[in-house]
């Protein structure tokens, strides 16, 4: 989602100032020429267009309708795109410390990859949960409780202010060992 945001930024930006620069250039043209035809937009027709329209006409109530739900869009979009930082507690009240849900994700991956049974593992991570995924080539039940284990005892040690929930899950996988 950032990452629209990114493009769509510029891209609506560049439209506003594109039509800004087009408004001006056809103001100065209308000025020191009011006799001449207009330069790129040709806003006599539109004019005369426009001219018959009310607040009551359907089509203004549809452009309306229609820049509303678009406006409505971007705004949900920028909602949705924010960043969601896991907050840990602060030293003072002064200073706010957060962290990303990536930096929480690599920790506890750490965690998991350096219990001697598990071959590989994947983790992800939100304020809100935590998600490991893990494989081993022992039984999944005796590893599964061992590895929850060691990512609860890593979450006791780091001063979240809210602790997340934690779902294992552990696979065997067949190699050898």
């Amino acid at each position: 989602m950032r990452l629209l945001l990114r493009i769509l930024s510029p891209l609506l930006g560049l439209v506003v100032a594109a039509a800004g620069l087009a408004l001006a250039v056809e103001t100065v043209v209308a000025w020191l020429a009011p006799a001449s035809s207009p330069l790129v937009v040709p806003w006599p027709a539109w004019r005369s267009a426009i001219e018959g329209l009310t607040w009551q006409s359907g089509a203004i109530r549809a452009i309306a309708i229609g820049v509303a739900v678009v406006g409505l869009l971007i705004v949900l979009l920028g909602l949705v795109a924010r960043r969601h930082d896991v907050y840990l507690t602060d030293p003072v009240p002064e200073v706010t410390v957060t962290t990303s849900p990536r930096s929480l994700a690599r920790a506890v991956g750490h965690e998991v990859r350096s219990h001697d049974d598990v071959v590989s593992a994947s983790v992800v991570a939100s304020h809100k949960k935590i998600t490991v995924k893990a494989a081993t080539l022992d039984p999944a039940d005796t590893v599964r409780t061992s590895v929850r284990r060691r990512v609860d005892e890593m979450l006791a040690r780091l001063p979240l202010t809210r602790r997340p929930r934690v779902s294992v899950s552990v696979s065997t996988t067949k190699g050898v060992k």
